[in-house]
């Protein structure tokens, strides 16, 4: 906590999250989960198919209630929220959808949004008038535009070819850079979570426990292909000492 009271920090601690199957069993997801991101801070969260990535992001966002420990988000507690898909109200232009979900939100702050995003002159269509790569950006708009406490992304560039995910990564990066938030994202991607995150989170396989944590120290915008290297090499190491 602060000296003013408030808590800034996002405080991550799971003890325990089941699932209970048809047959009755009781199936541990998540056991001792915990880790601290500060004011500004990007972490990744990888690990395995099915390792309960985004079970564990649905607790932090507030989504899933039903687990043992506790979650202390930062400030007002505002949250954006970028799904694997974009979600968008399909009978709703592009500005309404951002509009709906940031009401206090002000013109020219959306449309300073929209054009770092490429998204000017697309204010007025409606979903199913966009390509995949420009509805994800909408979602990313959305995301921001609530002015958030923490930003949550779950694979938010999953399915998309590498040429264009890289391209959206960067904006994302940018987007940090000019608004730095708190942020927690999922992604199978270790090339990913190197170009976004400033610390790295390994999960192991279920029920998912931290294994490891990697911190990339180079700012993002210089982060080069040694950093890459280093750090693949640093994950690769980490890993292999988990038992198969």
């Amino acid at each position: 906590m602060s000296r003013a009271g408030v808590h800034k920090t996002l405080d991550v601690s799971i003890n325990r999250k089941a699932y209970r199957a048809a047959s009755g069993e009781s199936h541990d997801v998540l056991k001792g989960v915990v880790f601290r991101l500060e004011p500004g801070e990007v972490g990744a969260i990888v690990g395995p198919s099915g390792c309960g990535k985004t079970t564990l992001l649905r607790i932090v966002a507030g989504l899933d209630a039903d687990f043992d420990g506790n979650i202390a988000r930062p400030a007002s507690g505002k949250l954006g929220f970028v799904f694997q898909e974009p979600r968008l109200l399909p009978w709703r232009s592009v500005a309404d959808n951002v509009r709906l979900a940031a009401p206090l939100a002000g013109e020219d702050e959306i449309s300073a949004l929209f054009a770092m995003l490429g998204l000017s002159g697309h204010r007025d269509h409606y979903p199913g008038e966009l390509s995949g790569g420009l509805a994800r950006r909408v979602s990313l708009a959305r995301a921001f535009a609530v002015s958030p406490d923490l930003l949550v992304l779950d694979e938010p560039f999953v399915s998309l070819d590498a040429a264009l995910a890289a391209h959206l990564r960067s904006e994302l990066a940018a987007l940090v850079a000019r608004k730095p938030v708190t942020t927690l994202l999922v992604t199978h991607d270790i090339d990913e979570a190197i170009a976004l995150a400033d610390r790295i989170f390994l999960l192991s396989p279920r029920p998912a426990r931290i294994v490891g944590e990697v911190r990339v120290g180079e700012a993002r915008a210089t982060r080069g292909a040694k950093t890459f290297e280093a750090t693949r090499a640093e994950i690769a190491g980490l890993m292999a000492r988990e038992p198969a």
